[in-house]
């Protein structure tokens, strides 16, 4: 089973967090699922870099990177990931991104978070912020 290094970006911003609907994708288990923005860590780059890069790459989004969440260790039924989240503010405009890779996005209070259909790996993440 292949197995990813992941990061994942908890922007916070007039006390709600940015939430991203995912399109379809190739598993069913993953698609249209809530999650909170990231992606893979190529090598040679810090979870850091790699969390920064991912956010200019899907959103052209500029964040500060702050301090580590929590780290999750979850199997999907054809891959697995250790996902890094990070607390994150945004740099300029909190609305300033664009969705190039994901269907919906919403600003959400902790108590919101827990009505979003989230992938599972993001459960834990949630419940990190809660």
């Amino acid at each position: 089973m292949k197995h990813y290094n992941v990061v994942a970006a908890v922007v916070c911003h007039d006390g709600k967090y940015l939430c991203m609907q995912k399109g379809k994708t190739k598993f069913e288990y993953t698609s249209y699922k809530w999650e909170f923005p990231g992606g893979k860590i190529e090598p040679g780059e810090t979870p850091q870099q790699a969390l920064a890069r991912e956010l200019m790459e899907e959103m052209e989004y500029l964040v500060e990177v702050g301090e580590e969440l929590v780290t999750v260790n979850h199997e999907y039924p054809d891959f697995s990931i250790t996902m890094t989240a990070f607390l994150c503010t945004p740099k300029g405009d909190a609305n300033g991104f664009k969705r190039r890779e994901h269907a919906d996005s919403k600003w959400c209070s902790a108590d919101e978070l827990k009505g979003l259909n989230w992938a599972a790996a993001d459960i834990d993440v949630v419940e990190g912020i809660l």
